[in-house]
This record gives structure tokens, sequence and C-alpha cells, in this order.
């Protein structure tokens, strides 16, 4: 609960005091009104006593009187009488000092931290406090009790009199016939002999001080000492007020006091019509909701702009006479203008006076005459005194409960019944804060009360039994919280006195919550909310909320929920700025938590009653949260929103006079998500021109391909700058958004256009109406400060973009459509950074500068076209497209390179080194591939041999330099080159990327360079299979034909078509097969069927024999000195100490590779076609098969061709193709270091009859294969067991030496004789003989057997 400036005892003492009324001469008013006051108003300041007083209780005790305050008021003799409501103008009271007490800016507040919430509002409720002091002030009185009937009664006269004593005679007179007389119910009046105390009032500036002083002795002869006082006043004349500032101690009081002085206020500050009809809509005049079933925020029927325009003209100021007390009874001007300081001391001490030497010894004397009456009347052999022991020692403790009455009106005693003096005299005991004996009183009356069944009275002794309970310090029990439990519930159900019980709860809850009962408070303050007081249930809402929030363990969510019911209350009591603090109040407990209906309705009403209290600008913040929030309200609802919105969003600006545009929430901007392009969008295809398609808003970003696109740029930067990449390289980024690195400043280029994509978001379900969208950017220039915001139509070429304008509608005709125009910041947020500790352990971010360019001089600005690009290829096709290049800039342009992730895939000509050469009259349009030579024809099908320059053949970097003329291409001007491509080698579609290089002829600008990016996808299709393998020749190099001495190896060629023919494809021709090796060239066809056409329909195979030889020296001595690393030494002294693995890997070493040129026929539209393309096997050891599957590239000097029915030659494409993989070394087997061969008949016939034993001569020959000397043994005593030996006769046997122990020098030739023998006719394996060999130099190797696996089969006839 709200902390409380006052004690909770100072509060209830409070409360109780005793009443003195006050009649006063038409004299002594004049003479206190020159000060704007009237008498009690005079008084009123001092009424609390600084001094302690005294007096004794029945038992002759003395008792101390503490800090004890006297209320003074006016005889009214037309108060309405009591009731058990509160009257219109009561009611209109408490209204108005509620309105009038706001929370003062810059007021202290409370922040409590529970949990995750961290809740400020306000430390105390002044309005409530206001409230309840005036509604205490303001109780009628009753007959149940005595606390608010007077005591005494001053008859104050002024000394200007002409006889005193006359006026004295007279007020005296007619306070008895008030009191007496029966005519007037009020004011009451506590017992029949009422003190009656004369003032003599006297005018300082006016009246003679001498006869005062004479009159003054007059009266103390007359009425006593202690019963009259001279009272002097008006020490300073009013014209010397001003000369002399002196404190004015009445205005906090004169305020209260005008507002009761009130009697005919307007008409709206009734409860039932203070606010607006069209308010809260779907209430009836009692203030009840009728419509339980409909929306909390439902609009009024009709147009849902109807609530919100009836409260912009609804007139929300109170009348200035209700709020400003001088235009009241007060009058204009200060008050106490004619009073000193020492007039301040005179009244001051006058109130003493009648206090100690008046009131308390009247009260003091009546206690003591009820005491005796009491005890006397119920024959009582002790007095009430000295019973309390026993009551406050302990025994037995009161019922906690009521039985209930016969009946609910009760019983009404007459004044001078036993138990009403019981309760008058424990009234009086509590006035003079005898709280112990009004404790016995108030207890013994409850009992009495009881057992009469008078239920007024006796909830009226429980209520101040618990008080008086409370209140003594020295009690042994504690407070007895149920009985005022007791008395609330029986004023409230019982006698249906709304009042009584909203005191005794507001008395009670000041209790439980000073002993830290928060629960218990706030239930109690609860249960007294009903319908019959808007303002009453929203102050103990409030109340009790603030109790929920200051709990050991605060319950948050309680406190903001009973703020809202509080600020319902509140709005329907007409209350709204208290309603409207509460719902800001509970807005932060709500606020971001999920609870959406509940925020959009905080927000509704929040909005709505700010716009009512002409605070525009906090009604459209709002509007814009409940918009912005993704709502999970109907679309109907959504709608009846927005139209509020728009409404005070118009209203607002009008108001304001607002000329620049305002903030709109909607539509919801991405920021995030906000892309950047820079330069002009490409141009479509033109005719048979593809354009490139380089970079484009429509392509989703991707983080792999932006690093693919990085490392090509920045091989073409290192190209262009000797090998190095600068340290100052940045990546040309074209289009910008969230993922790209947007930390440095974009460069864009001084007369191109900028295009920024924004992502917008409609968190509504209603469709909203966007038009007339401009962007607003600001440019500065160097070295100058920046210019104001411009329409893109202002200045063209300088759009900065920052932020966005738009026009937002909403409605369902276009009579009812409304429109406001506003604008929306463009704020990106950056990354968040997380390099410093710092950074860590805070949440900072980057910047993000995608939206701040700076712009740069001209750039030249390149167009790539490409014509006949095709979109589908056999693998291995060559096909020619052409390439153009534009410059569309007015800066000219020079180092044109390009990069490709397949460099393989394409390569530039010219027109002089590649002429048109139709194929055949069929295809016309087509040209070839390939350049024709005459040749010579050789017998035998023997290659035809061409020296080629590797610098021709071969390009290793994947950067190309685009050959144009010049190597400079000027503003407007286009060239065009063609552009060879060859289908990749594996099916299917491929993602070919291509990056464009150039700069500006002009040094030194920002940009250093510019790219252009295009990707193609081509759909390889299949064509041929190729598969190659090489094996040594097993032919002796004696046996050799052709050339002596050397040493040849086998090339078997397995093609095979694979075409689905789905392409049309009817048969391929193989026209020629190439190699292209620095060691090894093709010498002879050996294919059996050399003389036919090679020609291969759908899944056909053809199998090709070719003899392969290595190159002369002289063949590659022209170029051993320029390509050193290609070649390796041949001496074997050098290789002695090389180990194993080296001498495997140079006995096996191959290194050829093999190209495929073929034709295929396509029949496409009736016509037929011609395709050309080559495949290429990298045959890199022998032994092992390769495919076709990856173009390697060449290392070749000399290319080698052998032709099939053509007597000419095909000169070879150059394509680029990657590095050919490392060769792979063997396994630790030497079955390659030595070959052998054995030589004997096919058949030998012998006359086994004449001679039983058949000997055949059989030559083996032992190859050294190595650079090295190998040491050999063969074994001739191994029998094979292998089942291709078993198959055949195995029964013959070696004769003569059977093992031989050998070494050869590196590549020497060895023959041995052998023979062997037989014993009968039959097929007979010789391949039996065993051959272990090992380097010489590796003597802890085992031996290795070389033999080989194939047969060697003789036929043995007899003759």
């Amino acid at each position: 609960m709200a902390q409380c400036v006052q004690f909770v005892e100072e509060f209830v003492q409070d409360s109780f005091v005793p009443m003195v009324a006050v009649l006063c001469s038409e004299e002594a008013e004049r003479a206190t009104r020159k000060n704007n006051l009237n008498f009690t108003e005079l008084l009123r300041p001092f009424c609390r006593l600084t001094s302690e007083g005294h007096i004794r209780d029945p038992n002759n005790q003395l008792q101390v009187v503490k800090n004890l305050r006297i209320c003074v008021n006016n005889v009214m003799t037309n108060p309405n009488t009591a009731s058990a409501a509160l009257s219109p103008a009561q009611r209109r009271l408490l209204n108005e000092v509620v309105l009038s007490c706001q929370p003062q800016e810059g007021a202290v507040t409370n922040v409590i931290t529970a949990g995750d919430y961290n809740l400020n509002f306000n430390a105390t409720t002044p309005w409530f406090k206001a409230y309840r002091e005036n509604f205490l002030q303001t109780m009628p009185a009753s007959d149940h009790e005595f606390l608010n009937h007077y005591l005494a009664c001053l008859l104050v006269v002024s000394s200007t009199e002409a006889v005193p004593v006359e006026q004295f005679l007279k007020l005296s007179q007619e306070q008895h016939r008030i009191q007496h007389s029966g005519e007037y119910t009020n004011p009451k009046w506590f017992i029949p002999n009422t003190l009656k105390y004369y003032v003599l009032l006297h005018d300082m500036s006016e009246g003679d001080e001498q006869r005062a002083d004479v009159l003054y002795e007059d009266m103390k002869q007359r009425y006593g000492a202690q019963g009259c006082y001279l009272l002097k006043i008006n020490s300073r004349a009013s014209s010397t007020a001003e000369d002399e500032q002196i404190p004015d101690p009445w205005s906090q009081y004169l305020h209260r006091n005008n507002l009761q002085n009130q009697v005919i206020l307007p008409a709206v500050f009734d409860n039932q019509h203070f606010r607006p009809k069209q308010y809260f809509a779907g209430h009836n005049a009692n203030g009840v909701s009728n419509s339980l079933e409909s929306h909390p925020l439902q609009l009024d029927e009709g147009s849902g702009m109807g609530a919100l325009h009836t409260l912009s003209a609804a007139n929300t100021d109170v009348k200035k006479g209700a709020r400003d007390p001088e235009s009241t009874a007060g009058g204009a001007g200060s008050h106490g203008v004619c009073l000193t300081l020492n007039d301040h001391d005179h009244i001051r001490q006058f109130i003493q006076e009648f206090t100690f030497r008046g009131l308390l010894p009247h009260i003091e004397k009546n206690i003591r005459q009820l005491n005796d009456q009491l005890v006397s009347r119920k024959g009582l052999s002790r007095s009430l005194f000295t019973a309390t022991k026993k009551w406050f020692g302990g025994g037995k403790g009161p019922e906690k409960s009521v039985h209930e009455p016969k009946s609910t009106c009760g019983l009404l005693y007459p004044p001078e019944a036993p138990e009403l003096q019981i309760r008058k005299m424990a009234d009086l005991c509590f006035l003079v804060q005898h709280y112990e004996l009004a404790y016995s009183c108030y207890h013994t009356a409850k009992k009495d009360f009881l057992s009469d069944q008078a239920m007024l009275y006796a909830a009226g002794a429980l209520e101040m039994a618990a008080v008086s309970a409370f209140l003594h310090a020295g009690a042994a029990r504690s407070y007895p919280a149920h009985y005022m439990d007791t008395a609330i519930q029986t004023y409230r159900d019982v006698c249906k006195n709304m009042v009584l019980a909203e005191r005794c709860t507001l008395l009670s809850a000041e209790i439980l919550k000073s002993q830290g009962k928060y629960s218990e408070a706030a239930t109690l303050l609860i249960k007294m909310t009903s319908e019959d007081s808007d303002l009453r249930s929203a102050l103990l809402l409030e109340q009790a909320a603030h109790c929920f929030i200051n709990m050991r363990n605060p319950m948050v969510r309680k406190f903001a929920f009973h703020m809202i019911l509080a600020g319902h209350r509140f709005s329907k009591a007409g209350q709204r700025r208290h309603a409207l603090r509460c719902y800001c109040q509970a807005m932060q407990v709500y606020k971001e938590r999920g609870w959406a209906l509940a925020e959009d309705h905080i927000n509704f009403t929040i909005g709505r009653q700010s716009f009512t209290l002409r605070q525009p600008e906090n009604a459209v913040l709002a509007f814009k949260q409940i918009l912005t929030n993704d709502s999970r309200q109907m679309a109907t609802q959504q709608a009846a929103f927005l139209r509020e919105y728009l409404y005070v969003y118009k209203v607002t600006k009008v108001f304001n006079h607002v000329s620049s545009l305002p903030m709109l929430p909607l539509p919801c901007i991405h920021s995030s998500a906000t892309r950047v392009y820079f330069g002009h969008e490409r141009r479509l295809a033109e005719g048979e021109k593809q354009a490139a398609t380089h970079v484009s808003l429509d392509q989703d970003y991707d983080q792999d391909l932006a690093a693919m696109w990085c490392h090509l740029e920045e091989q073409l930067v290192a190209s262009a700058n000797r090998g190095t990449v600068p340290v100052n390289f940045q990546q040309t980024q074209c289009c910008l958004n969230s993922q790209t690195d947007n930390l440095r400043h974009p460069l864009a280029v001084v007369e191109e256009p900028m295009i920024v994509e924004l992502t917008f978001r409609n968190p509504l379900k209603v469709s909203l109406a966007l038009s007339n969208l401009s962007l607003l950017w600001r440019f500065t220039p160097d070295a100058a400060s920046p210019s104001k915001e411009k329409m893109p139509e202002e200045f063209m070429g300088e759009t900065i973009t920052n932020e966005e304008t738009l026009a937002l509608g909403v409605g369902q005709q276009t009579a009812n459509l409304m429109v406001v125009r506003g604008k929306q910041d463009l704020m990106i947020q950056g990354p968040r950074l997380n390099q410093t500790k710092e950074d860590k352990m805070l949440v900072r971010h980057g910047p993000d500068r995608r939206l701040d360019p700076i712009i740069t001089p001209n750039m030249p600005l390149m167009e790539v076209f490409f014509l006949h690009f095709p979109t589908a290829l056999l693998c291995g096709e060559i096909r020619k497209a052409y390439v153009e290049f534009c410059n569309v800039s007015s800066v000219a342009l020079s180092g044109l390179r390009v990069a490709s992730t397949h460099p393989d895939f394409f390569t530039f000509g010219s027109q002089a080194t590649t002429p048109v050469t139709p194929l055949s009259p069929t295809s016309a349009k087509n040209c070839s591939a390939y350049k024709t030579l005459a040749t010579v024809n050789q017998p035998g099908s023997v290659a035809f041999e061409v020296l080629v320059s590797a610098e021709d053949f071969s390009q290793l970097s994947t950067v190309v330099e685009i050959p144009i003329e010049g190597n400079v291409l000027e503003p407007g001007e286009s060239t065009q080159l063609p552009l060879w491509l060859r289908g990749p080698d594996q099916e299917g579609v491929h993602e070919i990327n291509f990056l464009f290089y150039y700069e500006s002829v002009e040094k030194g600008t920002k940009i250093s360079h510019r790219v252009l990016r295009h990707t193609v996808f081509i759909c390889a299709s299949r064509s041929l299979s190729v598969q190659a393998s090489a094996s040594r020749s097993s032919v002796p190099p004696h046996h050799c034909q052709d050339d002596k001495g050397c040493s040849g190896t086998l090339v078997v060629i397995d093609v095979e078509n694979i075409n689905t023919s789905e392409s049309g494809v009817r048969e391929f021709h193989i026209v020629q097969v190439s190699s292209s090796s620095q060691h090894w060239q093709l010498h002879k066809c050996i294919n059996p069927a050399r003389d036919k056409d090679c020609k291969l329909t759908s899944r056909e195979r053809a199998k090709l024999c070719f003899r392969a030889k290595r190159c002369k020296p002289h063949q590659g001595s022209s170029y051993r000195k320029k390509h050193n690393h290609h070649l390796k030494s041949q001496d074997p002294s050098e290789d002695k100490a090389s180990d194993l693995n080296n001498i495997v890997k140079k006995c096996n070493e191959l290194d050829l590779n093999i190209i495929v040129i073929w034709k295929a026929f396509v029949v496409e539209d009736n016509k037929q076609l011609i395709l050309e393309g080559q495949l290429h096997v990298a045959l890199q050891t022998i032994g092992k098969e390769d495919f076709s599957l990856v173009f390697l590239l060449p290392k070749c000097l000399c290319g080698h061709v052998l032709l099939f029915q053509e007597a000419q030659e095909m000169v070879l494409l150059k394509f680029k193709s990657e590095q050919p993989p490392p060769v792979v070394v063997p396994s630790a087997e030497l079955s390659q270091l030595i070959k052998t061969n054995l030589h004997y008949p096919e058949t030998y016939t012998h006359p086994f009859v004449q001679n039983s034993l058949c000997l055949v001569p059989v030559t083996l020959t032992l190859s050294n294969c190595s650079p090295a000397h190998v040491d050999i043994i063969v074994d001739l005593r191994h029998k094979s067991t292998s089942p291709e030996s078993l198959e055949v006769h195995n029964s013959f046997n070696w004769v003569g030496q059977t093992q031989y122990k050998l070494q050869l020098r590196p590549e020497e030739v060895l023959c041995l004789t052998l023979q062997a023998c037989f014993i009968q006719a039959g097929v007979y394996n010789l391949n039996t003989p065993r051959v272990f060999a090992k380097p010489a130099e590796q003597g802890t190797m085992c031996e290795t057997s070389q033999q080989t696996s194939s047969p060697a089969l003789i036929i043995i006839n007899n003759a």
C-alpha cells in the first residue's frame, strides 16, 4: 500500500477529535473578514496543541493527553439528517477533492524489482489521503455514537459592540435554542450541559484596547476566568500587508473548506453524468455493463469513430470556481493580511487556554459524573475502571461472531438509557486518549447491545473497541481484527450502512498494513468495492494493489490487475487522469510479456483517456503500440483500432500545426532485411543476344557463392597486380543485405542509380492501401554540412536513401477511406560485436552503413552479351558461340580479363585463327572446331607427328586476358569475339560462373576496378565412354621390325556409345586418336580391323589397339632447356642411392594422354547435323585402366595422331583444364622390375613311339625395366597350381640347369636357353619358372616373385 506521511496512530487519533461549535456576532465576523477568513477558518491552522494536557480518571489517576487536535466548525442547522449513504453534495465534494489532487511532476517514486519486473510507481497517494480526510470530516452525525457530537460552543463577540454582554447573552440563548428546542436534528450535541466559552474579539486596528481590557475583566467576573478569553487580532493595517511577508498557514485548509462550501455544482460532477455517455459503450445509467459477452474493447454501434469524436468534443475541464479557492467564500487575495506573527501566537495561545482550562476539565467532569451514574444505577460495587484489568489482563475473549438479529432495524435507545451512557463515557475517554478505560466501556456496551440485538450500536462498539485496543500502547492483547471484520459485516450486510462500513474499512486497513498484514488489508479493501460508488471502489482497489506490491514477496500481477480494475472504476467516476495513471502503471507489468489482449486493452484505454485529456502525443503513441504489436484481435476490432488511430493522428497533426512528416507505425519495416543495389538493372535478352546475369534483387544471397565470387575476384586482382593482392583490397558488392559486410561505406558511382528494396509487414488482419511511396535522402558534399531532406525528383543521381515516406489508407469504400501521410526512418542495427571482453560482457552493435554510400567520380560500365550460347551439349562436344563487350559509360575501360570456376569449359578465338569452315552442306550454319591439314599417306597406319609448343597448347592460369584490339574499349564502343565451348565430361546440369574484370584508364580513383558476373547452366548428355589401358609389349626388342632396340608399350582403347538417342544422335564416328605427351608417341595402329570405318551406333563398342614408343631424344631436346621441370635425368649413377619406391615409381610411370576426336550425326527437324567433340584419357600408370571422366591438362611437347579413313591431321583445340592428379605409387610389389618372355614354337611334333622323351628348346628373355642393377634368381623347379594351369597337362620337366643367379644392368636384356622334357602328347603350360628379383643395393629386402599369371601354351603332337 502506498506510504502514508502520517503515523497510523496519529491518523486514527485525528479521525476522532473533540468537536467544538462556533457562534459569532456580525461585528466579530466583520473583523475576521479583513483577513479574507471567517472565525473558524482563522482558528483552523492552530487547532493542534503543541504541549501536553492532563486529566484525572475516576480513580484519580493522572492521564497525559498528547498531540491533541480539536475541530472547530460553525453551527450549521441545515445539513441533512444522518443516512446510510452520502448525499449527492457530499459525493460531488469527494469527487472534486480527488480530482483536484493529482500527482506532482517530479514527485518521489518507488522503484521495486520483483523477479524480472522493474516497477516505478508513486511513493504516496495524496488523493487517497485527501479523500479519506474529507470523508471522515463530512460524515453525518449519528445517534448510535457521540464521537462527532459537539462538546463545547465558542461564543464570539467583538469588542466594538456597544454592549458585548448582551451579545453574549443572545448567542448563548441561540445555542440553547438550537440544542434543546427540538426544531433541529443537526447539529448534535454530546451532553445537555454543553460547555460555553466566551471569546471577546478585539480588532487592534479599530477598537480601543483599554476598553477591551475593561470588558474582559468584567467577563472574568461574570463567567469566571476559565470560561472566557480576550483575543486580540489585526495588529497591522491592510495597506502595509505587502511590505512584510507573513506565512500563510491557511491555504492548505481553505482549499478543502472551499470545496465543502460548494452547494451548487454543475451537473457534470454527478456520479451518473460525470462521464460522457459515449465514453464506455455498453454501460447503462447505473454504470453496470449491459453486455457482459461483448468484447472489452468493443466500440459503440454505428461508426467506430463516434466514441472518440464525442470524447474530443466533451468538456473535461472542471468549473474554475470549484477548483480556485480565490473565487469562493474565502475571497480574493492573500489570507491573514492584517495579522502579524504575534497575532498568530495569540490565536495559538487562545486555543491552548481554551483546551487546557475549559475543554479538558469539562470532559474530565463529565467522565466522573457518568461513572458515578453508572455505578449507582447498576449497583456496581466498584467502578468500571477497576474492572479493566480483568479484560486487558486476560480472561475469556469476546465473541468472534455475531448472531443473526431478529430485525435488521435493531433498537433505538432513549438518550438516558444506561447503554448509551456507557457508550458516551467510552467516547469521552477515547477523545482524551484514555484508551484503557475506553476499551472497557466499549467492551461492556458491546455485550449489552448484542444482548438487545441492537446491531448498529453493537457494530459501533466493536469498531471503537478494536481501535482502542490498537491505540493502547500497554495492552497485553493484540489488535482484535475480528472485531473490525464483524463490525464491517454488520454495517454492510445487516444495517445497510455503507458509510460506516467504509469508515471501518479505512481504519482497519491502515492498522493492518502498519502491522505488515498486507494480504488481509487487501482482502478487506476489495470486499468494500461495490457498484454504488465508483470513486470509492476505485480508490480502495488502488490501495489493494499497493498492498500486493508491498508484500514481502511482491505479487506483481495482482498489483497490475487491481490497478486495471481501479483505472476502470476511476474512468466510470469521471476521474480520467487517475484512470490514465492507473493504466500506465499497470502497463509496466503487462508490456512485452505475452499478454497480447490485455496489452491491447490497456493501450486502447490509455489512448482514449490521453486524447480526452488533450494529450494527443500520448494517445498516438498508445494507439501505435496496438497496431505494431502482433495483435490477436479479430479483423473488425483491428479495423476499429486503426480508424481510431488514424483519426487521432490527423487531429494531432492539426492540433499541433506540424509541418514536417510525422512517424507512422504501419506498415512494419523489417529493417535488417533491407537490400541496396548499386548500378543499373541489367538489360534483358535482345533477340538472339543473351545479357550477362550479373547481380539482381531477384537473386537470393548465398554465403558459399559469395565466397566463390570473392575467390575469383582475388585471382583477377592478383593477375592485374603482378600476382599479389593489394592490402586494401575490398570485394565488389553490388547488392548489400544483412549477410554482407556492411562495416564500411559502400562506393557508388555518380549518375548511376541505387535501388533500395524494403520488406514491409502488415501485422494486422486489415488491408492497408499504400500510395505515393518515395524515398528521402540527405547528401553531404565534401567539406560541407549535411543538407536538408530531399525527394528523389529534386536531385536525381544523389539518392542516398535513409528514410521512407508513405501514405497509409484504410477503409472498405472510397467514401470511408482515411488517408494520412507520414514517414518511417530506416534505422538498421549492425551486427553484435564480440571481439573484446567489454563487447562480450555488454550488448554492443557495430555500424551498418549499407545506406550511407560514398559517391565516387565516373567509372567505366561494361555490358556483356552472348550469342548462340547453348544450353545443352553432349559430353565433350565442341560448340562455337560469340561474346560481345559493350562500354556503355563515358569513360574508357582497359585490362579486360575473365576468371571462371570451369576454365576447361571455354577458350577465346579470333577471326584470324578460327576461320569458318562448314562441315557439310546440311550443316552450313555450323563450323568445324578443327583445322584440317593435308598429310602424306603412310602405309600401315603409321602415326603422323606434329611438334606443338607448350605455350600454345596449355595455359596453367585460371585467369584469361581477353584479346581485344588495343586492350582498350572506348566509350560507346563494342567488340565481338568467338567463344569455343566444350561440353563437360560428366552428364548432368553444370553451373558455370564467369567473372569479367575491367579497369578505368584513369588511375587513382576510389574504385580500382569493376567486375561483372555471369552464370550459365549447361545440361550435358552422354556421348562416348572411353576406357584406356597400357601394358608392356611382350615382343623382344630384337624382333621389332620398325625400330630395333626400342621397347614398346601397347595401348588398348575401348570406346562405347552410351548415348541414349534422346537427342537424335544416330551414330558416332571415331575420326582421330591422338596422344599429347612429353615422353610417348603413338607409333602404329595394330588393330586387326584397321581398314574398316569405326562407326558406333547406340550401345555399340569398339576396341582399338596401338603401339606406343618413347620419344627420341632429339624430339624433346629443343624444349628441355625451357621446360626442365617436365624432364627427368636418365643417368643410372644418379639413381643408385634411390630407394625402392622411387625405383618402382619410375618403372611404372607412363604419363600418356589420349585424345579421341569424334563426329556425331544428328537428325533434328528432318535435317542432318554434324556435331564434333573430343574426349580425353590420361594414362598415368602401366597396367591401370583410366576413363574419360576428367579432362587432364596435357603436358605435351609433341602431338602424335593416328588417322582412320582420312589421311588428314586435325589440329587439336587448346582447352585449359585442371592439373592432373599426382601419380599414385603402386603397392610395394616388385613385379614390374623384370619383364619376362618365353619364346617357343606353338606346336611341336615328336615321334613318341621311337623316342619316349621329347626335348623342346625354350628361350627365356629377361629385361631389366628399371634404371638400377637388379639381382635375379630363376627357379625351374616350381609346379604351377593355378586353376588355368590345372586345366592343361603339366606333367613335364625342365632339364638341364634348374636354377640361375644373375645380375642385370639397367635396361639390359638377357636370353636364357632352356629345355622342356615331355613324355606324351598334349597341351602344356610352360609358364612355370619362378623369377625373383631385387635391387642390388637392397640387401635386407626379400626377393619377390616376378612370375606372370598369363599361361604359355604349347601343343605337343605325336608323329
